[in-house]
């Protein structure tokens, strides 16, 4: 049931927060173990790393316990010099987040107000409409590629994203690869867009799989910096580094933009260990070489399952997939519950009109890839007899 603003007798709520349909986040497994009696729930549901977190993070926190009653350093002078330092940029472009969503946030927060729009594709990730809408602004959603494109189905189509902006855009979201598709726009036509965008919109290249991606032609945007002062690059430590649980992201951008995101910025923001944590995360590259193998090897796997057994799937170089089955999306959900499996449905997402009938699935180890791969099996089997003896 929606809140009307002029029924409330506390306060007078703004129109466009009143109007948000909050964000819905993943199923948590022990609610489910609860609910069903399950004891085994496996959850692929929130592109977590299958293989935990850093070993290196987890000694940093472990280091970091005993000061738990000093406030962590607001600026994050030691993560900004070590992403610098990793990345060959200066720490005064970087600005951290509670999450890459805080450091989204902090931009509409910046840059968009009533009167003004942000452009982004179809089937992009919630939080660019969340946090337009929550800025009272106007949010121009551009049609994807359709489903049977040759190319990239679901895919962004950024010619027309260029065409949607006008003279009162100030933000352009794309994400790269996208969630919650997979798909991905390359290095020339990422550039097209780019060059397309009149220098008064801020483009917000959100990177959150980008450490996925094996692939040394695929666009690095930090990389593009240096060519487009109205960029801004963020990343995440929640996925290859495997620190969700310490929401810890950042932005790399002009120092002029760095310095307004930093005025809107909270307070320490990002808590003491997750910038401990962070910063030893960042040059784990074992760890994160192993996740990249075990995510490839993964989204093979997948591939591989979904061609024998005829199932549909969205092209992705991220760490899940998506599949499009022949039921709504919000059934087969409730059905793979009952087995001890939790994934993501996107038929409920405003952004994926158009997915009514998918699920995103985390990719996971061999093992718990072929739990999911059996049990979506038996469960789209079950569908169908009950359809088709209804």
């Amino acid at each position: 049931m929606g809140v009307n603003e002029t029924e409330l007798s506390f306060g007078r709520v703004r129109d466009c927060v009143a109007a948000i349909r909050p964000y819905v986040p993943g199923k948590p497994a022990e609610e489910v173990a609860r609910e069903y009696g399950i004891e085994e729930v496996l959850k692929l549901a929130s592109n977590e790393n299958p293989l935990g977190p850093s070993p290196r993070a987890v000694e940093a926190i472990q280091a970091g316990l005993a000061d738990l009653h000093v406030y962590p350093d607001g600026s994050g002078f030691h993560l900004k010099r070590a992403i610098s330092s990793h990345f060959g940029v200066h720490a005064e472009q970087v600005t951290l987040g509670n999450g890459s969503n805080d450091v989204l946030e902090l931009v509409a927060r910046a840059y968009l107000e009533p009167g003004v729009n942000a452009v982004f594709s179809q089937h992009a990730f919630a939080v660019y409409a969340l946090a337009t809408q929550a800025a009272g602004a106007e949010a121009k959603v551009v049609p994807a590629r359709p489903a049977d494109d040759p190319e990239m189905p679901f895919g962004a189509d950024l010619e027309a994203m260029a065409a949607a902006v006008d003279e009162c855009t100030r933000v352009l979201f794309l994400a790269n690869p996208n969630n919650p598709t997979g798909t991905w726009v390359e290095a020339a036509e990422l550039r097209a867009l780019l060059d397309a965008v009149p220098p008064h919109v801020v483009v917000v290249l959100d990177e959150a799989y980008t450490e996925y991606v094996d692939d040394p032609a695929f666009p690095n945007g930090i990389e593009l910096l240096a060519h487009y002062p109205n960029l801004v690059v963020t990343r995440t430590f929640s996925k290859i580094f495997g620190l969700a649980a310490l929401r810890v992201g950042f932005a790399v951008s002009d120092p002029a933009i760095a310095s307004l995101l930093d005025r809107v910025r909270h307070p320490f923001n990002v808590n003491a260990l997750a910038l401990r944590a962070a910063e030893a995360a960042l040059d784990d590259d074992k760890f994160i070489a192993e996740s990249r193998t075990v995510n490839r090897a993964g989204l093979v796997q997948w591939q591989q399952a979904a061609e024998a057994k005829g199932w549909s799937t969205v092209p992705s170089r991220a760490n899940f997939i998506t599949v499009l089955t022949p039921f709504a999306a919000g059934r087969v959900f409730e059905t793979l519950l009952r087995e001890g499996v939790i994934v993501r449905p996107l038929g409920g997402m405003e952004a994926c009109g158009g997915l009514s009938q998918a699920l995103r699935i985390t990719i996971g180890t061999a093992e718990q890839n072929a739990r999911v791969i059996e049990a979506l099996e038996r469960v789209l089997a079950r569908l169908g007899d009950e359809d088709a003896s209804a």
